[in-house]
């Protein structure tokens, strides 16, 4: 079947072509046409807006449609020019200085140019900017030290910073610095969500809700064309359903293939991708009222999960316990002095009863999937057998992804005394900032759901991100990594290798350690 001779209509259609269809024996070359992609996502997309969205799962899609300044060099987490052909820092470390590249397009034919850099930043920073109003932007905390952004002339930028901040590359590779068409804004609003234009070697080609997202190959792209005509992202919620597909040929690939199904992948007809990187999978902790306001209920929680038996038994050791906030991955910032909370239920009960919390009675939210979320209902029934085995009465409230992150992001008061996460970041200095520090809370804008509180560990973060010598900043995450670990704000349970599996029709995929999906290279035959 030849794409070019297929309609969007028709091309969603063969992308969302049943299961009973699969289960007949139809074979993948039948149903998934050469030179479409077709990926099952974990989720439907909140936004396709890189500005407003938090979620790995949003971003897979985004990187594909969008480019910033900088990216990520393939295979690492270090920075390499993207839009930006070179950049020069002030020796105060306060002033980045980008040279863009010249002849660039936004999908909707208008130029790529220092002012449009200027508009991306203005609309997230400043609330009297013309088009603020089309946020929220939750993760403009990444931007936070830009004072200003200026156009010294049509391809030369410039940021100066409230002081020396040491991730600032970094975060201008994360997705929320994807650059979107001023124009397309402009047009289309509080929707531009549903009607993104950004530069990237695909443009968007149609959403039609919890069916597909389409976008296509980019004629018209600066760089080398993508390898495939279009692809689609199916969102399929439930992980046994996306396995079924896999097997069936209704999709092409898969990411976050549940530990138990991977040995159903092996052999002829299909490929398992792994890759280390910088994830850590948490239970947020209520520290601000209930039980866990005490923090030797905190730590008899830690001590009373058997996390050995999660990412043995549960997960099929494609997962290592974690000791603290900070991932392994990043091995410069990492405080390998560190041990795991133990496996310790006669301890979990003594701290209980120090604290007079037996029988506490707590309030769990789970999720169905998510982004790095791993097999979150298994996880967390097997968290909720081990926490009532030292005497916690624990209630399970299960929830869709997007509808989990909307009760849990705003914060769990009045709500909850537990929930799970998992973050996928891209500097050391990203979660703990994000969700750790006392201004973190989420009235303040932050992601510190469960209200830890400790000003030796904000100094700490602080200090940090503003250090220009990287052995320094190492000492003081791992500082900040000993204290947490100790308050145990959270249960610290994994720290997930990424998988991913296609069907041998698939060549040129590669995982990043970013979590992202970089498709521009990948052929389909």
């Amino acid at each position: 079947m030849n794409l070019l001779t297929l309609t969007r209509r028709t091309l969603l259609a063969a992308a969302t072509s049943t299961l009973a269809l699969g289960a007949l024996t139809l074979s993948a070359q039948a149903q998934t046409p050469e030179g479409v992609l077709i990926v099952g996502q974990i989720a439907e997309p909140k936004s396709l807006d890189p500005a407003a969205v938090t979620a790995v799962n949003d971003f897979r899609i985004l990187v594909n449609l969008y480019e910033g300044l900088v990216r990520y060099k393939p295979g690492t987490l270090e920075v390499e020019p993207g839009l930006a052909e070179s950049w020069e820092i002030s020796e105060d470390g306060t002033e980045y200085t980008f040279k863009l590249r010249e002849g660039v397009m936004f999908h909707d034919g208008t130029p790529f140019n220092a002012e449009a850099v200027k508009f991306n930043f203005d609309r997230m920073l400043k609330e009297d900017h013309p088009y603020h109003d089309t946020g929220p932007f939750p993760l403009a905390f990444f931007f936070g030290s830009v004072e200003e952004t200026s156009v010294v002339d049509d391809y030369t930028v410039k940021f100066k910073l409230n002081g020396p901040y040491a991730p600032f590359l970094s975060n201008l590779a994360y997705p929320t610095g994807l650059l979107v068409s001023p124009a397309a804004v402009e047009a289309n609003g509080a929707d531009f969500g549903r009607s993104p234009a950004g530069t990237g070697p695909f443009k968007f080609a149609e959403w039609r809700s919890n069916e597909a997202v389409v976008i296509e190959k980019n004629p018209d792209y600066w760089g080398d064309p993508a390898g495939t005509e279009a692809v689609v992202f199916r969102p399929i919620t439930d992980a046994n359903t996306r396995v079924a597909e896999m097997l069936a040929g209704g999709i092409d690939m898969m990411v976050e293939v549940p530990p138990t199904a991977l040995s159903q992948f092996e052999g002829d007809g299909f490929k398992v991708v792994e890759q280390a990187g910088p994830h850590v999978w948490f239970l947020i902790l209520n520290a601000k009222e209930g039980p866990f306001a005490d923090k030797k209920v905190r730590q008899a929680a830690n001590y009373a999960i058997n996390k050995e038996a999660l990412v043995n038994d549960v997960l099929e050791g494609t997962a290592d316990v974690a000791a603290g906030p900070t991932p392994p991955a990043f091995a410069w910032a990492y405080n390998e002095a560190l041990d795991p909370y133990p496996y310790d239920p006669e301890k979990a009960k003594a701290l209980l009863a120090e604290a007079g919390a037996e029988g506490a009675e707590l309030t769990f939210f789970v999720t169905e999937g998510g982004s790095g979320m791993l097999d979150p209902v298994a996880m967390g029934t097997a968290i909720q057998a081990d926490l009532a085995a030292v005497g916690f009465d624990v209630k399970i409230e299960t929830y869709e992804w997007n509808t989990f992150l909307g009760e849990v992001n705003p914060g769990l008061e009045g709500k909850a005394d537990m929930a799970e996460m998992a973050w996928m970041t891209n500097d050391p200095d990203t979660l703990p900032y994000l969700a750790l520090r006392s201004e973190a809370w989420p009235d303040k804008g932050g992601f510190n759901s469960g209200y830890y509180s400790n000003p030796e560990v904000d100094k700490l973060l602080e200090e940090a991100r503003v250090a220009t010598d990287q052995d320094m900043r190492a000492d003081l995450y791992k500082k900040m990594q000993t204290i947490v670990q100790e308050d145990a704000p959270w249960v610290f349970v994994a720290n997930w290798k990424q998988n991913a599996v296609t069907s041998d029709r698939v060549e040129n995929f590669s995982l990043e350690p970013s979590f992202l999906l970089q498709l521009q290279d990948v052929v389909k035959n």
